[in-house]
């Protein structure tokens, strides 16, 4: 990376995530709901290139079909630098390219993930230095996931999953992905909810207003005890994305039957996230379950948020 003021390249890597625990509210009059959250930051990031140029742009590389992605305006990366640049009263462009390892439209916020570190390079590259927190801000602009992207670790949501607070969390867990060959509509998946509360009305608890974070979550995070942590995970998301695609009930199954000690679709899914006991319980269940044929990729979390990575 150059000095500022000459052209230069900025990379900055940001992480996926694993909601550990989601709560949804009833729908509201504007069609959204209120979420509590648990964001865990894992070790699958996009890393975000971002090169001086006129106007805005943006390509896509990496290990994952990404020519469904939109390069246009409505793209969240190049909207997160024209809000900076709008914000700032910057008069240049930025070309960003994007290497894409977080799967798309699987529930653990790549899209977010870009939107976060496209503020920080772009930031870095104009040499506008807005804050931390104004960064946030404009972040929360953008959607609910992308502050958490910014932030990394361990977080509370709530609100739209915007309003973040850390949440402490000691030592390490191991977590096996199994990545979808398609993704999910998140608003449709949302959607699907409403229609299975109404189908099920007679048969479960109305939705909160407000729902909140259950403390044993905190106190496993706290523990950095995974038994804990299995025993409690919970995503209200996880009912509606097995209807949508059935065939995450039968990747459960085969997660949990090859020592996963829980497994929970991430977020909108169809990502479907297993917990380990530890590194050597990881490593077996990621061999179990590419011997089944499924794209697996082991992970750590909590990381950092989206950072600056250097030559």
């Amino acid at each position: 990376m150059t000095t500022r003021g000459q052209l230069k390249t900025v990379h900055v890597r940001a992480p996926g995530k694993i909601n550990v625990f989601l709560k949804v509210g009833a729908v509201m009059e504007d069609g959204y709901h209120d979420v509590a959250t648990a964001y865990q930051a894992v070790s699958l990031y996009e890393d975000v290139f971002a090169s001086a140029a006129d106007d805005f742009s943006v390509e896509f590389g990496g290990h994952i079909d990404t020519s469904g992605l939109e390069t246009d305006g409505s793209n969240l990366a190049i909207r997160a630098a024209r809000l900076l640049a709008r914000t700032t009263g910057f008069r240049g462009g930025a070309h960003l390219r994007i290497e894409k390892n977080v799967p798309i439209a699987g529930g653990m916020g790549g899209g977010s993930a870009d939107a976060a570190a496209t503020l920080l390079a772009c930031d870095t590259l104009w040499g506008t230095e807005l804050g931390r927190d104004e960064l946030l801000t404009l972040a929360s602009e953008l959607g609910a996931d992308v502050p958490f992207a910014f932030t990394g670790g361990t977080a509370i949501g709530t609100g739209r999953g915007d309003q973040l607070s850390p949440a402490l969390a000691k030592g390490n867990f191991q977590w096996v992905l199994v990545l979808p060959e398609r993704g999910l509509s998140t608003p449709e998946v949302y959607r699907e909810l409403d229609r299975h509360r109404e189908r099920h009305a007679q048969d479960i608890f109305p939705a909160q207003g407000q729902p909140q974070v259950e403390a044993d979550v905190l106190q496993a995070l706290r523990a950095g005890d995974p038994h804990m942590l299995a025993e409690s995970l919970h995503n209200d998301l996880q009912a509606p994305s097995l209807h949508l695609h059935p065939g995450l009930g039968a990747v459960l199954e085969v997660g949990e039957a090859n020592g996963a000690l829980a497994g929970i679709v991430s977020g909108s899914g169809p990502t479907i996230a297993f917990l380990a006991a530890d590194l050597d319980g990881a490593l077996e269940l990621q061999i179990a379950l590419s011997a089944a044929r499924h794209h697996v990729v082991r992970v750590t979390g909590p990381v950092a948020g989206a950072r600056v990575v250097g030559d």
